[in-house]
């Protein structure tokens, strides 16, 4: 009895405290040694239990104190992410550190900090940073261009723009450091991003073009849509793009526009003697100079010039055309036909129209912005789809079930219940019942090995020789019988040791089977 009470009072204070454990959630997952035994402190000192997973790397607490823990933990700075950042200028000693220590020191702490924000977006695990700032040497023209490379650890594939973005919130925070020398590495060993400029040009042609082709689609699917009815149309586009830049300039001259620009006069007058060329002395004297020019002939000139300058109109003009040109569209869609019951009540089949394609590929033309003379194309096609259209709308749950709303987790939790209450069951009708059975049946076996007994034996073989009671009912011994053979529980044993008593002790053995003779036998 002692050691069937101490299992079951062990058992169910193990369904107890099992029952009456808060439920464990998660944390922190990915903490870093530093990290985790920071929060591990905090936790104890809050009194709060925990548990570990992963080495640590994982914290479980109690799922009504996540969100209370989260927020305290923050407040004070943790998890820190692994990385060394700007703290680390907190507790450093600034008058004995050289400059050397103090670049290193800047650079560690740029490093962490990028990290950390690399961290914050979505599908990134784990980053590391790497940035090579060099200096400029002495006497020379040319700096050297930083770089950067980064280390990713991912839950499944990064896009494009993601890829994009990193690169450029890295190259933002170096100064001097451009997107196109940043390099992007998975923990695959995978290259994300070489830094090649010709690389980073196609990557934002081809977001741009599936941006486009993205747009136009939704377009036409919700336009046909509104026709044939939801689900019951599907588009697919096709967008040429020309990423090459164009620069262009004209220069027009117009003969029309003359407009006078300048003009310049110009007059001359002079007056000749006719000495006939000749120089003499009687000539240069005064007195006969008087003379001489009073006979002499003279000969006067005028010269009048002007020239005018003209400007002819011109027009000079350049056009820069960007990358990104739409050279051709193709259009594809695809519609389900009309459903209408017949005289059964079934849903039948029917084609549309040929008109009505006509109107429903109109409209994907004004849609998209159709040019004939770009080679544009549309196709609207009426096929059937696999499977037709739902007459029912799915129901949600209502009632009891909707108010609840469980999730996965309380799920779980009832059903754990549900099994530690069956196996306390099962425990308690296959092992306990039996053990207490056979205590109970122990118990009455030596009850019947005294001087008591022999006549219970008598009457029993006496009663299995006659098929009849030889004892009323009601009496203890016979009582005594009916439970022993009940629950199976006389052994060989017993009745061997009732033999004994009767050979030790001959004449009482007599003296009551002579009494059980002399007794008048019931009819």
């Amino acid at each position: 009895m002692v050691a069937v009470t101490a299992a079951l009072i062990g058992f169910f204070a193990f369904v107890i405290m099992r029952v009456t454990t808060p439920q464990m959630t998660t944390l922190f997952t990915d903490l870093s040694t530093e990290d985790s035994s920071g929060i591990i402190k905090e936790l104890e000192r809050q009194a709060i239990p925990f548990e570990l997973r992963n080495d640590g790397a994982a914290i479980m607490v109690p799922k009504d104190k996540v969100t209370r823990l989260r927020m305290k933990l923050a407040e004070g700075g943790m998890p820190k992410g692994g990385g060394v950042g700007y703290e680390i200028f907190d507790k450093s000693d600034a008058l004995g550190t050289t400059s050397f220590v103090q670049n290193i020191n800047h650079l560690r702490a740029l490093e962490g900090e990028l990290a950390r924000t690399i961290r914050a977006i979505d599908r990134v695990q784990a980053a590391r940073v790497h940035l090579v700032l060099p200096e400029k040497p002495l006497f020379s023209r040319e700096t050297p261009e930083p770089s950067a490379s980064i280390v990713l650890r991912v839950r499944g594939a990064l896009e494009a723009q993601q890829i994009r973005a990193i690169r450029h919130v890295v190259a933002s925070a170096v100064n001097g450091l451009k997107p196109q020398r940043v390099s992007i590495v998975d923990e695959a060993g995978q290259l994300l991003a070489d830094g090649a400029q010709s690389d980073a040009d196609a990557a934002v042609g081809d977001e741009r073009r599936a941006a486009f082709e993205k747009r136009m689609r939704k377009q036409v699917e919700d336009i046909v849509s509104s026709v044939v009815g939801a689900g019951r149309a599907r588009a697919q586009l096709s967008a040429d793009f020309d990423y090459n830049k164009i620069t262009q300039t004209s220069d027009k001259f117009d003969p029309e526009g003359r407009v006078l620009r300048s003009t310049q006069t110009r007059e001359e007058s002079s007056l000749t003697a006719d000495n006939s060329g000749q120089v003499t002395v009687n000539n240069e004297l005064p007195g006969n100079q008087n003379q001489d020019n009073a006979a002499r002939a003279r000969d006067q000139s005028k010269k009048s010039e002007e020239t005018n300058n003209y400007e002819i109109s011109r027009t000079t003009k350049t056009e820069v055309t960007e990358a990104g040109r739409v050279n051709r569209i193709s259009v594809a869609v695809l519609v389900d036909g009309a459903y209408a019951k017949n005289e059964k009540g079934e849903m039948v089949y029917q084609d549309r129209s040929k008109e009505q394609l006509d109107r429903i590929a109109a409209l994907v033309r004004s849609a998209i912005g159709f040019d004939q003379k770009r080679g544009d194309q549309v196709e609207v096609v009426n096929l059937r789809f696999a499977e037709p259209p739902a007459s029912q709308p799915i129901a949600e749950p209502t009632g009891l079930l909707g108010m609840l709303q469980f999730t996965k987790d309380d799920v779980m939790y009832v059903i754990e219940l549900g099994v530690m209450m069956m196996l306390g069951l099962v425990v308690l009708f296959m092992v306990i019942r039996p053990l207490v059975k056979r205590i109970v049946a122990a118990d009455v076996i030596p009850a019947l090995t005294g001087a008591a007994a022999v006549p219970v034996l008598a009457e029993a073989r006496a009663e299995a020789a006659t098929g009849q009671a030889l004892i009323p009912s009601g009496s203890g011994a016979a009582q005594l019988i009916d439970v022993a053979q009940i629950q199976g529980q006389v052994h060989a044993q017993a009745v061997h040791r009732v033999g004994e008593l009767a050979d030790r002790n001959p004449n009482e053995t007599v003296s009551i089977i002579r009494q059980w003779l002399s007794e008048p036998q019931e009819s």
